[in-house]
Parts: C-alpha cells; structure tokens; sequence
C-alpha cells in the first residue's frame, strides 16, 4: 500500500503538470474542483473528456446492472497481482494525457466498438501476449524484451469482470514489468457511474 500511494503521487507530480488539463467556473459537475475536463488524443482527433453536467443524471442499461452470475462474472481482487499498482479515475486521465503512457482497453472487439473511453487502444485480453511490442516490447511472443515498455493501464467492464486481470497476467507471463503494469479496477461501469465521457471504439 505505500508502494502505491507513493507511485500515484508521483505520477500527479510528474503527469499533471503536463497534462491537458482544464478549470471552467462555469460547470456545476467537474472532476475536480480545479478541473473541469481533460483533453486526450485519440485516432478521430482530440476529445475532452468531462462529466454528465445534467446533476439529475443516472444510468441505465447494461451497467445499471448490479448482479450477474459469478462464475464468470466474479469480483475482482484488489490487487490483481504482486507488484501491479491498481488505480482510480484521476490516476487513468493522468495517464490518459501522458503521450509515453499507453490505456489499454483489453474487452473484446465487439465491447470496444460499442462504446469505449477515449484515447484507449483496444488490445483483447486473448490477443495481449502476442501484441506487446505495441506497448514497446521486441520479440515475439514467448521470447519478447520488455526491457523499454511503456507504462501501460488496462480495464475492462468493472469491479465483476476479469478480462483485464487476464490481460495482466498474460503480460506478466511474457516478462513484461509488473511495475509498468496499472490496473484500473472500475473499468467502464464505474467511468460511467461517474458520467465521464464515453466514445465510439475504432475497428
């Protein structure tokens, strides 16, 4: 727990200067009190990702959802793995705005597709082990260098779903560092519960 309270401040020093981060008076629902939204790159040009301003506001649908069958839809652990530090929100746009960090959503295609967070790459979590040197790895699968990954974070739908976790362990599987590995546990429901900007995945 120190570790990763230690990580996560460091990563505030280090990313949010830098990151494209903006005040607006103007809003009622904003991340933080000093910001209102934070814009990402993605393959469709820049998005600002904010908050649902209508206070009124609740979701419904698929994430509403509070009970699915376990198994397979079990809840995930804290801690995904030793070493792998599990992060919220701030932590993602911190990370979302770092042009040398990667957000990986590791759902399946047709998940992605639907709707997804911006500036994520979608890499399926049954695709991962042999796609590393797109987070910066050389080799192949089963013999790949990790020794310049990129720090990477990874969710899925939320807390019940282990689509990441998998990704995860697959990685960590493949010599990729667990210290370069983030795991953002809320995944798409809790970005959701918290009115955060959604997009189209690309194919």
């Amino acid at each position: 727990m120190p570790r990763m309270i230690a990580l996560i401040s460091a990563m505030w020093l280090l990313f949010g200067s830098a990151a494209a981060f903006a005040a607006d008076d103007k809003k009622e629902v904003n991340i933080r009190p000093d910001i209102a939204g934070v814009e990402v790159q993605t393959e469709d040009g820049p998005v600002t990702i904010e908050r649902i301003q209508d206070t009124e506001h609740e979701i419904s649908g698929y994430f509403a959802k509070t009970s699915r069958a376990c198994p397979p839809f079990c809840i995930q652990p804290a801690q995904v793995a030793d070493g792998v530090a599990t992060i919220g929100e701030l932590e993602l746009l911190d990370m979302l705005a770092d042009e040398a960090a990667i957000v990986v959503d590791a759902r399946t295609v047709d998940w992605h597709a639907e709707e997804t967070i911006p500036g994520a790459l979608n890499i399926p979590y049954t695709e991962i082990a042999g796609r590393l040197d797109e987070l910066g790895c050389t080799g192949s699968s089963g013999a790949w260098d990790c020794s310049n990954a990129r720090n990477v974070a990874l969710y899925c739908n939320g807390l019940w779903c282990g689509q990441s976790p998998t990704a995860i362990r697959a990685m960590l599987r493949e010599t990729y560092p667990a210290d370069r590995i983030f795991y953002y546990r809320g995944g798409m429901q809790a970005w959701k519960i918290l009115g955060l900007t959604t997009v189209e995945g690309g194919l």
